[in-house]
């Protein structure tokens, strides 16, 4: 077996780093930035060293701009480099001075300090330059300028540097492509969007681009309210205040600082915009967390920076493994605790904000069992006279008089007829009207031992029959009064089941009910746009109440007037549809032009 050493062929490095490396050429400012504010930090843990005489007010960094010589100078007072450095950092691609510096000062506060680890950074500038020069000067006493130049070919030029004073001054001589970046303008929000919170002055043609505190460093007990709010509208300057937020501060076993908005859910709320953003070591990362926070928490707001979140090389998105993981079970726990919390404490707040939470929570509840478990004691529903009751609440007062039964409505206007019935028996009944309670439900039933939720209008229950007044009386044929009027309105309408009954309320003609577990299939395939898929129409099944007078006038008419009476049979079935937003958008029409008909002959017979 022979041991070899593979070769590189640098003429190949740069053009790979520049086209393949970094998505966006912008990157290129927020990598050299980043890689002056590492220089000024090394200054300080020199001083802590006591190798080093500075202090904390001499440290900036500036960005200046040429456009005659269409030149952008990056300069720094940090440690700087001696000619050496700058062979063995510059010259050698892929090798980190961070990684050695952290190496060799070796404490966790300084690993989390450093910001570039990989010693790629600095090639990012070839993405927009055609040469690129460095001219820096050490902090040791001793050394001497040192001047390299490079056109992004295998070779380089060194000798001797200008500088006089401690730093290291890049200068990019922009190509003609890039000329974007000798604007004003354009390096003003790429300062603003990825150094916006670096913690060292940074100046652009002399004026200051950064003197926002990232208010997650602070502990959550020195925050004030309206400090919380002033960051969230630096952040969103055009969306309304947060209802509430959560403060992320975490040491052990990772690393993680952060703050999270619950945002106010308006009707121009942007649902599929990603804005929780990423920051790692207070330097801006990306907007998209969605491999860091749970799907369900990702219309939440704010900024999360952790220098444990593992990057790829060009730190523009993240590498999916253990700790990732661990930071995303952590703050979907960090969210159901101050969700509880609120609950228990400050029951009117959450209530309050409860339309805004409502989507995460059942989201949470139905993609990640650890959030169910913590969920489930502030998982609320409000009943018809406007009370909030959790679901053990509801079972814990009618366990034995429901059967373990929950009667629920998704919307108190649309089925007014059919909530009578059971406001008139004293039922409680609960409304889940979100997009989403159909696959909660269903969860729900597979969580709670032996209970079913029960839609009002998706099975005829005995608790709103009146069994005392059934006409169970039989004629010559063995027949009741119930089973023949039945019959005959079974008899004009097509495909439909028809039930005769005798309902508690005389003054509800009859109403729809439609098969509840199809019900539930079809309103979650309208989750998905499948609703349209056949198979999925819910069975209908036509109750009759034998103790409402239409329905008797109805059936007394079938043999003077068999034609208005088939009429009205249609009209009364198409409006118990209709007032349950079943009726199908082609039935209009007909069920228009039918009304009118219907009208016209009652005037008849009452004139």
């Amino acid at each position: 077996m022979t041991t070899k050493t593979l070769k590189i062929h640098t003429e190949n490095i740069l053009p790979i780093i520049k086209q393949w490396l970094y998505s966006d050429r912008e990157i290129f400012l927020r990598e050299l930035i980043s890689n002056a504010c590492d220089a000024i930090h090394k200054c300080k843990v020199l001083r802590d060293h006591e190798e080093l005489l500075v202090t904390d007010d001499e440290f900036r960094i500036d960005i200046t701009v040429d456009k005659q010589g269409k030149t952008l100078t990056i300069t720094d007072n940090g440690i700087g480099m001696t000619a050496d450095e700058v062979e063995k950092y510059i010259a050698q691609i892929a090798f980190s001075g961070a990684e050695e510096f952290v190496s060799k000062y070796q404490t966790d506060k300084e690993k989390n300090q450093i910001i570039g680890h990989f010693g790629l950074g600095f090639y990012s500038a070839y993405m927009v330059a055609a040469q690129v020069t460095i001219d820096t000067h050490s902090y040791r006493s001793e050394s001497e300028a040192a001047f390299w130049s490079c056109d992004g070919s295998s070779s380089y030029l060194m000798e001797q540097g200008r500088r006089s004073d401690r730093g290291t001054e890049i200068t990019l001589f922009i190509d003609q492509d890039n000329e974007e970046f000798l604007e004003e303008s354009r390096l003003r929000t790429l300062v603003q969007r990825y150094c916006a919170f670096l913690p060292y002055p940074i100046y652009l043609n002399g004026t200051r681009m950064n003197d926002k505190e990232p208010l997650w460093l602070k502990a959550p007990s020195d925050c004030t309210e309206k400090e919380y709010l002033d960051f969230y509208r630096a952040l969103y300057p055009m969306e309304p205040d947060p209802i509430f937020w959560i403060h992320l501060s975490v040491d052990y076993p990772f690393s993680l600082k952060g703050i999270l908005y619950f945002p106010k859910i308006t009707k121009r709320f942007d649902w599929g915009q990603n804005t929780i953003k990423l920051f790692c070591n207070r330097v801006f990362v990306a907007d998209n967390c969605k491999d860091l926070i749970p799907d369900y928490l990702m219309i939440m707001r704010g900024a999360i920076d952790s220098p444990d979140i593992p990057l790829n090389v060009s730190r523009s998105s993240l590498q999916m493994d253990r700790t990732v993981r661990q930071l995303g079970q952590h703050i979907s726990k960090k969210v159901s605790d101050r969700l509880s919390s609120l609950y228990t404490m400050e029951k009117e707040k959450f209530l309050a904000a409860w339309p805004d939470v409502e989507l995460i929570v059942k989201l949470g509840i139905l993609q990640d069992e650890k959030f169910y478990e913590r969920a489930k004691t502030f998982l609320i529903w409000k009943n018809l006279e406007g009370a909030w009751k959790t679901l053990e609440d509801y079972l814990e007062l009618h366990k034995e008089a429901y059967n373990k039964k929950i009667f629920y409505t998704i919307d108190e206007q649309q089925n007014s007829h059919v909530l009578d019935l059971y406001r008139n028996k004293g039922i409680e009944v609960l409304c889940a009207a979100s997009s989403i309670d159909s696959p909660l439900i269903n969860f729900l039933e597979n969580k709670l031992d032996d209970v079913s939720f029960q839609r009002i209008d998706g099975a005829l229950d005995d608790a709103i029959l009146d069994k005392t007044r059934e006409k169970t009386h039989l004629d010559a044929d063995g027949k009741t009064e119930a089973a023949k009027i039945a019959d005959y309105i079974r008899s004009q309408l097509h495909n439909v089941e028809v039930e005769a009954k005798s309902l508690s309320s005389d003054t509800v003609p009859g109403f729809v009910v439609l098969d509840e577990g199809m019900r539930r299939m079809r309103d979650t395939l309208a989750l998905t746009q499948q609703a349209s898929m056949p198979g999925f129409t819910p069975k209908r099944t036509f109750v009759i109440n034998t103790n409402n007078k239409l329905i008797h006038a109805i059936y007394n008419l079938k043999d003077k007037e068999p034609q208005f009476a088939q009429e009205m049979i249609l009209h009364l079935y198409d409006l118990s549809l209709l007032s349950q937003k079943e009726l199908d958008p082609a039935g209009f029409s007909p069920f228009i032009h039918r009304a009118n008909q219907v009208l016209e002959k009652m005037t008849a017979y009452l004139s």
